[in-house]
């Protein structure tokens, strides 16, 4: 019996306003290393002038890589808004075409260290208000913690669970020194630790309610 199942392209990751996003953080680059691709971005087309002493099989090589490097650039062209598209269409190649969207929209060292480190005070300061709900406060929280990714730093999890048990209030009190009992911060997951925060919350709430 023939298999029905068709297997189903992934999308082309389409550029946003965060070049650190859309290249690094795990969408345009695999989407390329997906084709066996992205070695054309990442060392370019090797140089080999073809006259009339080159091989029947090096000439096939030059041309097999000058038509992926082209399918390359179409990917990175249909990704791109018009306005962008028109800075990089003079680049001969994937890889100059690519170094130009990042030189462009990557941002200067000094700008990106700064970003970090306001994004890490935002964290350090980040605590549930009175009456806030689990929901939101863990939603606000990661949201910081993807910028932060988004800029070139990644938090590990063991961080962020004890960063938010240390930002609950004192009605928490009991579930996080439970937690804190029965688990290893060092490999709880942050799903596990929501679910933990739910259930202590509902209880919380259906007892205010008798």
């Amino acid at each position: 019996m023939a298999n029905s199942e068709k297997y189903v392209q992934p999308a082309i990751p389409r550029f946003g306003s965060h070049y650190n996003f859309w290249s690094m953080t795990m969408t345009m680059e695999n989407f390329l290393r997906s084709r066996e691709l992205w070695s054309l971005v990442e060392e370019g087309i090797l140089a080999m002038t073809v006259g009339t002493s080159t091989s029947e099989a090096q000439r096939k090589a030059v041309e097999e890589a000058n038509l992926k490097d082209l399918k390359v650039k179409n990917f990175l062209f249909q990704a791109i808004e018009r306005k962008i598209l028109e800075i990089v269409l003079d680049k001969s190649t994937s890889k100059a075409t690519w170094e130009s969207m990042r030189k462009k929209h990557q941002g200067s060292t000094k700008v990106k260290r700064a970003q970090l480190q306001a994004l890490r005070k935002e964290f350090e300061l980040l605590a549930i208000k009175e009456g806030e709900k689990i929901d939101i406060f863990l939603g606000k929280t990661l949201a910081v913690v993807d910028k932060i990714k988004i800029n070139g730093e990644v938090i590990d999890q063991s961080t962020i669970v004890c960063k938010i048990l240390r930002s609950l209030t004192v009605k928490f009190n009991y579930v996080v020194c439970s937690i804190k009992e029965s688990n290893d911060l060092s490999t709880i997951s942050i799903d596990e630790l929501h679910g933990s925060l739910l259930v202590h919350e509902q209880r919380m709430n259906g007892k205010s309610r008798l």
